[in-house]
């Protein structure tokens, strides 16, 4: 007789919602597509609903799940699958690039917990050069995020950066049906491709980074008034940007081109 499969109930504090819609994930495998002796790793791999059907088309997986508990309950379910490999720690500490290995980046895939979406984004786009592409189940709104343009809502830090670095596409909506238990937010499915080289270079990306990120802090002020931060009025005399407008009104090429500028004057 097959063994008796485990029971795990959702934690609340590790963001889990397990995706039940066979429907959905079928959907999911079909647009990663992975194919034999890929290099695919699975972020909270849960109880495994998208696990399997990958390992079924790829049979070498690594899988990166914080909740100890939920280790047994999968080495149990998919002990005849000698090539997955289960790492029990939190993604947001995990070293991605463990795993990259030369002519065979990284494909990585998660429902990712929302309490920790937006911390885990920026980690991930520190190995970029070592993806190969990112599909991920995220809030709605963090998707909208990713994808935003200057002078949307939803358009901010995390849209620039993502942009910078990859090209963002969202691919559908799930909805709270398709989750045990169901959450009270729709969510969505995005592909993240990194470029091999940015359509915008950046001279200092550090730089790009930390202007990014104190423009935004102050997002309700004009581009000037964050820049005093990092350089003297003289220096502030040499840009070419429009510095009166606000940073969700400045493009990824916009953000490049006025850090280029200031790396220049440093």
């Amino acid at each position: 007789m097959p063994p008796k499969p485990m029971e795990h109930p959702a934690r609340k504090r590790f963001g889990q919602n397990f995706l039940v819609d066979q429907n959905i994930i079928e959907k999911i495998v079909a647009a990663i597509a992975p194919q034999p002796d890929q290099n695919l790793i699975e972020i909270g791999p849960g109880q495994g609903a998208i696990t399997r059907p990958l390992l079924d088309k790829c049979p070498k997986l690594n899988a990166v799940e914080l909740d100890r508990d939920l280790i047994p309950i999968l080495q149990n379910k998919f002990q005849q699958y000698s090539g997955l490999t289960i790492h029990q720690g939190d993604a947001l500490k995990t070293d991605f690039g463990q795993f990259y290995q030369e002519h065979n980046p990284l494909r990585i895939i998660g429902n990712l917990p929302y309490n920790i979406s937006t911390p885990l984004l920026f980690h991930l786009l520190s190995f970029n050069k070592q993806i190969r592409d990112m599909f991920f189940m995220l809030q709605k709104e963090v998707v909208e995020r990713l994808g935003a343009t200057p002078g949307e809502k939803h358009y901010g830090r995390l849209s620039v950066m993502a942009q910078y670095h990859c090209k963002v596409q969202t691919l559908f909506l799930v909805p709270p049906t398709a989750f045990r238990p169901a959450p009270k937010v729709e969510s969505a499915i995005v592909q993240l491709r990194p470029y091999d080289e940015p359509p915008y270079k950046a001279n200092n990306p550090s730089l790009l980074s930390k202007l990014v990120r104190t423009c935004f802090q102050q997002r309700r002020k004009t581009i000037k008034n964050s820049l005093k931060l990092f350089l003297n009025t003289e220096q502030i005399g040499q840009l070419t940007i429009d510095l009166t407008l606000r940073p969700e009104n400045l493009s990824v090429e916009e953000f490049v081109q006025l850090s280029n500028q200031m790396d220049a004057l440093l």
